[in-house]
């Protein structure tokens, strides 16, 4: 415990560094000199002992005689001390110091997106974005099921299937927002206002320079795609009285001829569906189709090397 008194120092007076050397008493002797102490500082029990005992040995002094620098040095554990608190005040300082900047930076963001002659192409980057992150939500779960139900190999293999699966996916589509809408923004600068045109223009010229490679990604998003755009196109051509309207849902006709096609694909013309459905329906209609004991007619879809 340390308490601070008449004469007393209560603290060094800069963290880490060592008091001021002592000068010369009006009896021409040194006398040590306690420093002036930041309010708030405190010296340890030990250092205020020392400070007392060099106080009592300048009497023995003889007049003029200086004291050595070890006299008035503080002792080595507290310049220790002195030196930490600095340390921890500089870290302090630079924290504030970053989070002060971090704040400024964030405000200035904030302010620039809400700036009306940059939202076109802030959309863009937005979309960009979404598409990344759509992507990879809608892949990675797809991927994760169908390599580990249908693809063989080893865990490392498999993760990595799933990983670039997903890359792939969320690139095509942030890469396809950003072309379009910004061909979209172009367009529309460019002609000073909207036409249904545009969004079909640059629709085209995104899908060819993105989605142009056959691979098995880019196949499963058009055909997605194109079963959608059918279903649509149906349904706007009731909508615009080219077709009039059915007296009854035509949704079992639709079934019906939808499940018969694609099984006589599957039975006799198999090579011209797509890789996964191919999977799927080998795993449903010719896996079934064998077995050897209970433990692959119930447990296990087929019977591994080692039985």
């Amino acid at each position: 415990m340390t308490r601070a008194g008449p004469g007393r120092p209560t603290g060094p007076t800069a963290a880490g560094a060592a008091p001021p050397p002592p000068s010369a008493g009006g009896d021409g002797r040194d006398a040590p000199r306690a420093p002036p102490l930041a309010a708030g500082k405190t010296l340890s029990t030990n250092e205020w002992l020392r400070w007392r005992r060099l106080l009592a040995e300048s009497a023995d002094r003889q007049p003029g005689e200086p004291m050595r620098a070890a006299d008035w040095a503080p002792p080595p554990e507290a310049s220790a001390v002195w030196a930490a608190e600095a340390g921890a005040g500089g870290r302090c300082a630079m924290a504030a110091s970053g989070g002060d900047a971090l704040r400024a930076l964030l405000r200035a963001a904030n302010a620039l997106l809400q700036q009306r002659r940059y939202h076109a192409a802030l959309a863009v980057l937005k979309g960009f974005r979404n598409g990344a992150v759509y992507g990879a939500k809608i892949r990675a779960p797809h991927a994760l099921v169908m390599t580990f139900l249908f693809k063989s190999g080893s865990l490392r293999e498999k993760l990595k299937s799933i990983a670039q699966a997903t890359y792939t996916h969320s690139r095509n589509l942030a890469y396809f927002v950003f072309t379009y809408k910004g061909l979209m923004a172009l367009q529309s600068r460019l002609q000073g206002k909207k036409i249904p045109f545009h969004s079909f223009f640059a629709a085209c010229i995104g899908g060819w320079l993105v989605f142009g490679e056959n691979n098995p990604i880019n196949s499963q998003i058009i055909m997605y795609l194109l079963s959608r755009i059918l279903f649509g196109l149906s349904r706007l051509a009731v909508e615009k009285g080219y077709v009039p309207q059915p007296k009854q849902d035509p949704f079992p006709l639709v079934a019906a001829l939808v499940w018969g096609t694609v099984l006589w694909l599957f039975e006799y013309h198999r090579q011209t569906l797509q890789p996964s459905l191919q999977s799927s329906m080998t795993y449903l209609y010719d896996d079934s189709n064998v077995w050897h004991d209970i433990s692959d007619f119930l447990i296990y879809n087929k019977r591994t090397d080692s039985k």
